[in-house]
This record gives C-alpha cells, sequence and structure tokens, in this order.
C-alpha cells in the first residue's frame, strides 16, 4: 500500500517537472502527456528548419555569400534568424533600420559578428501600428536590406 502511494507521487512528481518543461498548462495525466507530445513535434520542426536554413546557407555560400535569413511567426512577433559564413561588418545596422521601417520592435537579439555573422532577434509589431505584417514582409524586408548592404560594401 505504501509502495503504491510512494509511486504515485513519484509520478505526480513527475508528470509536474513535465508540465513545466513544456510550459504547459493542463491540470489532468492526459492533457500533459499531449502537451508534452505537442511541444515535441515543435521541437522537431524547429531541428528540421534550422537544419534546412544550414543546407541552404552552404548551398548558396557556394553559389553567392549572402546570409541565409529565416522567419517563424510567434504568438505575438516574429523569430528572425540571419547566418553568414563570413563577418559583415555594418550588416546588424542595415538590419535593425529594416526592423524600423516596418514598425519591428526588437525585444530580444543574440548576435555574433566575429568570424561568422549570426543574428537571432525576436521582434514584436509596434501597438500603435493598425495593420498586422506577416512573415514573408519580414523576410522579404531583411533579405532587401541584406542586398542593399552588400551592394554599398562593394
Amino acid at each position: 500500500m505504501v509502495s503504491r502511494e510512494h509511486k504515485r507521487a513519484a509520478l505526480h512528481e513527475k508528470l509536474q517537472l513535465l508540465r513545466s518543461i513544456t510550459n504547459s498548462h493542463a491540470l489532468n495525466e492526459n492533457s500533459i502527456i499531449i502537451d508534452a507530445s505537442k511541444y515535441i513535434q515543435e521541437l522537431k520542426q524547429k531541428v528540421e528548419r534550422l537544419n534546412q536554413d544550414i543546407a541552404t546557407s552552404r548551398t548558396s555560400s557556394d553559389q553567392n555569400s549572402l546570409p541565409v535569413v529565416s522567419v517563424t511567426t510567434l504568438e505575438k512577433g516574429y523569430l528572425i534568424n540571419v547566418l553568414s559564413e563570413k563577418s559583415c561588418p555594418g550588416l546588424l545596422v542595415s538590419i535593425l533600420e529594416a526592423f524600423e521601417a516596418l514598425g519591428l520592435t526588437v525585444l530580444e537579439a543574440r548576435v555574433s559578428c566575429t568570424d561568422n555573422f549570426r543574428l537571432q532577434a525576436v521582434g514584436g509589431e509596434d501597438e500603435e501600428q493598425g495593420e498586422s505584417i506577416n512573415a514573408q514582409v519580414v523576410k522579404q524586408a531583411v533579405v532587401q536590406a541584406i542586398k542593399n548592404w552588400s551592394e554599398s560594401t562593394e
């Protein structure tokens, strides 16, 4: 009897840990497991997208050395990734100007500019701006900023 209660308590503790890891708000066991399954699928999709971005960057760096851009829609804003195999002095400023022109506010960003250029930014739309923009528009604006930067450095 005591061991059954101990096992139940251990299971409950593990489910609560799973719930916190997956940011689930579910209360019953089945919903926690379903949320965890969805979370795993989302992670698999992110890995797949990143692998595609890496493959694209390798093939595109052979053809031209422009950075690879990917934009993912988040609940409130966008996740923007820019990756280049080489250092790109001045590119960050061009991309931030493109964000500003779109009315995006950088909520969080990680940038590396030493041996290569890597930008991962979370951008949110200004509250005052009436209409919503989609991820494709954000991507096109960033790609255009990269092309403009590239032409100005040649």
